[in-house]
């Protein structure tokens, strides 16, 4: 029995044979070791599970979210350039053809929906509620919970790679390839439960923050006051309300066909592959938008607090984003025009899919008008903002390139989409979530980043886009396809590849200084005098920094649009301070360890069915029931903050007097 369990681990369980897996399993391990003997050497198990693994405190959430997309992007960014280093060389063997297979898989999924996806999540629950004047998110429970739903279903995607298999039909998965008859091996169902459990986490979040922006705004802050990024989390999660329950029951009608042997997208028992492809896409490309949507809000506080002015052309803003969600749903049949639609049906989602152009061209020439005679001032941020403008204009005009149903027939699958793909989500949901981070990191953490080095590496990734993605636009063209590991020397395409190679490093080589910037400006701490670091214009910066619990130690009135510059210049006027409100008791929720128990349940229940291991579903599923029942009969799960300690706490901070 012993031995059949050592040939089980060696043979099926664990992934041997390649050495690039090998030495992934070693790091792994050997990070595993180092973390728990540091958190039992420093003594800090107790202050992990009370300050971060039960918090519901949206700010700590959000730097969770954040640290796990950081994580994801070294992951993600390491697939990429293996990928880049085997089509350097024709008819070169880095990567045998099933990794390959695996690894470009992997990194669409990694890269989407376990690096963006919860930066974007970070950067909404820190900024959000301290944007609308508000002590919290409308449900803490259900953020915490959805933290952690995304956090174990990343890690349950991402456990493949060393255990039973990574997948390997592609980041969207088409079947038939992606059914027990194409992909027999495990990597199909870790990419299934993996996703379909951090996609509950997606819609959660969602809800919740439609809920907050809806319900819990200062008072007097009226929809048409609120700040644009406000206004952009909002349509991008009335886009997730919409979008993420088509891919819930995509993957679980896929999950079906799998398990129990239905046939909704195979030919042989009546179902329909197309199918799938429509519902995919019908998530798939509104996901697009939710993505960049915040990205638009990000610049548009950025472009406005480093010109000194308001935002030009606020309403047409809102209108714009409004409207990219709304078409986000009318685009999806463009991804395959060559699949035979039929010329009316191509036609009208070209026209759609065009239509999107103009919102987003709106954007833009508020961005130039803000800027317009303002006194502009040049910090990291804002060097991101500008670097995005003429990317994503190229994105977006290669973008109209494709909606043309005729030329997609020359364009599609080739490596002009690749290189659109990339120039639109990295010159904007990339750089604008860089734009964020650096803007809001002194509210997050109380210090600024180096800002030497951030500029270098906001030259080098800038260098190492163009360098990597346009020469992608002419391999395209030249006919090179996507999804192949190989090529022969003849096609001509291996310079082209060199280059684009030499510029993923380059990008390589600018997040190691981004890291190397964290570090040395935590080693060199510098706290900042006072909250309001860039000298902002909304909310959020009216307080100290980093936040304390409570945010806001009496809520904010607000009577205008930019509610904090307003009030800093009336003062500046000569105004006179306005009389503070006596200070009250908070109401604040309780942490609960529950999200994260849960999370673990559903973990268990999704590693049993990838391995259909019942005696690991029946727990995992028990594990679920139990912890609904105990939130179910949970009643202690608030309690107050004393005046007097918010007053020890302002003191501390600095905060209102």
């Amino acid at each position: 029995m012993f031995q059949n369990l050592i040939d089980f681990l060696l043979n099926d369980f664990f992934i041997t044979g390649d050495p690039l897996i090998l030495g992934a399993q070693v790091s792994i391990g050997l990070s595993m070791v180092a973390v728990v003997f540091a958190l039992s050497y420093f003594k800090k198990w107790r202050w992990l599970w009370t300050e971060w693994l039960t918090t519901v405190d949206h700010k700590r959430i959000g730097i969770m979210y954040i640290i796990a997309s950081i994580l994801m992007l070294f992951r993600g960014g390491v697939d990429a350039l293996l990928m880049r280093v085997q089509l350097a060389v024709p008819q070169v063997e880095f990567l045998h053809a099933d990794h390959y297979n695996a690894i470009f898989t992997t990194h669409g999924v990694i890269m989407i929906l376990f690096m963006a996806m919860p930066l974007m999540f970070g950067l909404f629950n820190i900024v959000v509620p301290l944007q609308i004047g508000a002590r919290d998110v409308a449900y803490p429970f259900l953020n915490s919970l959805s933290f952690w739903m995304f956090f174990f279903g990343a890690m349950l995607f991402n456990v493949s790679f060393v255990i039973g298999g990574s997948p390997d039909a592609g980041w969207l998965a088409y079947p038939p390839l992606s059914e027990l008859s194409g992909s027999p091996g495990l990597g199909q169902d870790f990419y299934i439960w993996g996703i379909q459990i951090s996609g509950i986490g997606s819609l959660a979040t969602g809800i919740n923050f439609v809920v907050t922006i809806l319900k819990m705004r200062a008072p007097g802050m009226k929809l048409m006051k609120m700040p644009m990024f406000v206004w952009s989390v909002l349509s991008s999660c009335i886009t997730i309300m919409f979008a993420f329950p088509i891919l819930t029951v995509t993957l679980f009608l896929l999950f079906i066909d799998r398990y129990f042997g239905a046939h909704f997208f195979t030919l042989d028992g009546g179902g329909n592959p197309m199918m799938y492809i429509n519902l995919i896409w019908m998530w798939g490309h509104p996901e697009v938008y939710i993505v960049i949507l915040p990205a638009f809000g990000i610049f548009s506080e950025i472009v406005s607090a480093f010109s000194k002015k308001k935002l030009f052309g606020y309403k047409s803003m809102v209108f714009a984003l409004m409207s990219i969600s709304f078409f986000s749903f009318f685009t999806w049949a463009h991804h395959f025009f060559t699949m035979g639609s039929g010329a009316n049906v191509n036609a009208f989602f070209a026209i759609t899919t065009m239509l999107i152009a103009i919102p987003t061209g709106v954007k833009v020439f508020n961005w130039l008008f803000t800027m317009f005679r303002g006194k502009l001032t040049f910090p990291t941020p804002m060097l991101w903002t500008i670097a995005f403008i003429p990317c994503f204009v190229v994105g977006g005009m290669t973008g109209v390139m494709l909606s043309v149903a005729p030329a997609d027939f020359q364009f599609h699958n080739s490596y002009f989409l690749i290189a659109h793909f990339h120039q639109v989500l990295i010159g904007g949901v990339v750089f604008g979530y860089f734009a964020g981070l650096y803007y809001w990191w002194p509210k997050m953490f109380g210090f600024k980043l180096h800002e030497g080095l951030g500029k270098w590496a906001f030259w080098l990734w800038n260098i190492g886009f163009y360098v990597c993605f346009m020469p992608q636009y002419a391999l395209g063209l030249m006919g090179m396809t996507r999804r192949f590991n190989e090529y022969n020397f003849d096609m001509g395409w291996q310079p082209l590849n060199v280059v684009s190679t030499v510029g993923a490093f380059i990008m390589g080589l600018a997040f190691l200084f981004q890291v190397w910037q964290i570090a040395h400006s935590i080693k060199f701490y510098k706290k900042e005098p006072n909250g309001d670091s860039w000298d902002g214009r909304t909310l959020e910066w009216s307080i100290p920094s980093p936040a304390p619990l409570y945010n806001f130690a009496r809520v904010p009135v607000v009577e205008s649009e930019d509610a904090w510059w307003e009030e800093k210049q009336r003062l500046a006027n000569g105004g006179k301070p306005k009389p503070l409100a006596p200070l009250e008791p908070i109401h604040m929720p309780k942490n609960s360890a529950i999200p994260f128990l849960i999370s673990v349940s559903f973990f268990v229940m999704g590693f049993g069915f990838v391995w259909d291991w019942k005696w690991m579903i029946i727990p995992g599923a028990i594990g679920i029931a139990i912890c609904m029942l105990a939130r179910s009969f949970s009643y202690d799960t608030d309690y107050y903050i004393p005046v007097d300690e918010i007053e020890r706490t302002e003191a501390a901070l600095g905060g209102t007097k």
